[in-house]
Parts: structure tokens; C-alpha cells; sequence
């Protein structure tokens, strides 16, 4: 007898739970986690291509120095600011996340448009591949980033509809910070990081990296 009561009142519980929107709520929560998850295993990718990187590039260009610089301050910056899922909910911690990691962006264009002086550089098969992996790898970070949005949206939706939105108050649960980006469209685009043989992109490299944004 007590045994089926309290099976009746376990079924009563899933059910009220479920139909309150609690189940929706929590799956979309793990969905923003795993998604997460992926960025941040992108921009890992990203940032342990950069000490080869930046060894291949001082072959041919010893001397430049400030942008070899720039790219090991803003690699020691995405290096110290991390953001675990638990910290996705601080609108603050995910600003100085973006941030750095824009930074991160802006120097690697920089070190990109420093092979279109250096024709050997250029020319480099290590250099080459490097190049490669780098323009997958923001790819990925683009694709990653943009599942990332999407998956907010729809948690934060749901967090903010009624009924469900009682059910977050009730739980605790609350809208998670997105991603900012000046240009919507440029959510799923990757920045350029394959500048080819056009020399006017070395004429005009400081407007282009001023220009380019993480995405």
C-alpha cells in the first residue's frame, strides 16, 4: 500500500514537474553547457597553434617584434580568463571573456598580415600549414560560437515565457549573457585569416586588422 503510494505520488510529481516546464528548462540548460563546452575547446585549439605559429613567422621576421608581442599578451590574457559553465550566468565574466578573446583575433590578423612582406615566409610549407589549421580552426570557432547563440536564445525564451518563467524564478534559474556582436551577420562568419597574394591587403593591413572582430 505504501509502496503504491508512494510510486502515485513520485508519477504525480514528473508529471507536474514536466508539464510546469521544468524538464524543458533543464535540458536546454544542458544544451547551453555542452554547447559552451565546444567554444571553449575551439578557442583552446586556437591558442595552442599560436607559440608554432609565432616560431614559424620569427624565421623571416625577427625584427617584428611589437607584433610578436601583442600576440603573447593576448595568448598570457585568453590564458587567465577563463569561464567555466558554473560562471556563465555573469553578464561581467562573459564580457572579459569575449573581450580577450577578441584581442586574441585582432593580434593573430596582425601576425597574419606580417607574412605579406616576407614572400619566403609566405612560401614556407610549415607556414602553410599553420596557416591552414588557423583558418579551420576559426571556422570552428564561427560555427561553435554561433550554435552557442542560438542554444541562449532558446533557453533564455523559455526562462523568460510564461508559464516557464515561474518555474525558473521558483528554481533559480535565470537568462544567461550571450555573445555581442556589432554586425549580426558576422555570427557565422569566421574572420580571414588567409590573406593570399593581393599586396594591397599589405598596404591597407592596419585598417583590415582594426576591422576584424572574434566571432
Amino acid at each position: 500500500m505504501k509502496k503504491n503510494l508512494l510510486v502515485s505520488l513520485m508519477l504525480a510529481s514528473t508529471l507536474s514537474l514536466s508539464g510546469c516546464g521544468y524538464n524543458a528548462l533543464q535540458a536546454q540548460d544542458e544544451q547551453t553547457n555542452a554547447a559552451w563546452s565546444e567554444v571553449v575547446n575551439q578557442y583552446q585549439r586556437r591558442a595552442d597553434l599560436v607559440p608554432n605559429l609565432v616560431q614559424v613567422v620569427e624565421r623571416y621576421a625577427s625584427h617584428e617584434q611589437a607584433v610578436f608581442s601583442e600576440v603573447a599578451e593576448a595568448r598570457a590574457r585568453v590564458g587567465s580568463v577563463q569561464l567555466t559553465p558554473e560562471a556563465l550566468n555573469d553578464p561581467q565574466a562573459m564580457a572579459q571573456y569575449q573581450e580577450a578573446q577578441d584581442q586574441m583575433t585582432s593580434a593573430l590578423s596582425r601576425l597574419m598580415m606580417v607574412s605579406e612582406r616576407y614572400p619566403e615566409l609566405k612560401a614556407d610549407a610549415l607556414f602553410q600549414d599553420l596557416q591552414a589549421q588557423l583558418e579551420g580552426t576559426e571556422n570552428r570557432i564561427a560555427v561553435a560560437r554561433n550554435r552557442y547563440i542560438e542554444d541562449v536564445r532558446t533557453y533564455n525564451t523559455t526562462v523568460r515565457q510564461f508559464p516557464t518563467n515561474i518555474t525558473a524564478k521558483v528554481f533559480g534559474m535565470q537568462a544567461k549573457p550571450n555573445f555581442t556582436v556589432e554586425n549580426e551577420a558576422a555570427i557565422s562568419t569566421a574572420p580571414a585569416v588567409n590573406f593570399g597574394n593581393n599586396t594591397s591587403n599589405a598596404n591597407t593591413g592596419s585598417a583590415g586588422t582594426n576591422n576584424t572582430t572574434a566571432q
